[in-house]
């Protein structure tokens, strides 16, 4: 038997580094859907008036839009955005250069819902940032590129 202790891998590094990035990002999304239900929204409804709120102009969000935005299918969007309707949170409307196009627009109802939920996001990043920060860092760092090499990545 060998009494050797087993050799470190040397990309233990980062690995380690981004098991943390990951934790504090989780850590985040945590907090944001919680936050999201407190404010009686599922997760997904807030992601939605994320993404349709934060628009820059002149762009009109449609459903297509918004999935790509999200992540989500097509068929997934219009269901969310249909219960978003119901509660008040998002209107439809035509896209005035392309009147096929069903836009989704922030009711004002669901633009003081998105506030409240920004600011407590906002304080939520307030507390986690330096962690965050820290973790991206860490992931960045020469020595975690230098790992990265051993993974067959070329640095940029």
């Amino acid at each position: 038997m060998d009494a050797r202790p087993p050799k470190q891998d040397p990309n233990q590094p980062l690995y380690q580094a981004l098991a943390e990035f990951r934790h504090q990002l989780r850590k985040f999304l945590h907090a944001s859907e919680n936050a999201a239900c407190q404010a009686g929204l599922h997760p997904q409804q807030h992601q939605l008036l994320l993404a349709v709120a934060g628009v820059p102009p002149p762009v009109f969000p449609s459903i297509a839009y918004a999935a790509e935005a999200l992540g989500l299918k097509h068929n997934s969007v219009v269901e969310l955005a249909d219960r978003c309707e119901k509660d008040n949170l998002l209107g439809r409307t035509i896209d005035p250069h392309d009147r096929r196009r069903v836009c989704l627009q922030v009711t004002a109802h669901g633009r003081k819902v998105l506030h409240g939920l920004s600011h407590a996001h906002l304080q939520e990043l307030d507390s986690l940032a330096p962690h965050l920060i820290e973790a991206l860092q860490t992931v960045l760092k020469n020595e975690v590129h230098a790992a990265r090499i051993s993974l067959g990545q070329k640095d940029a």
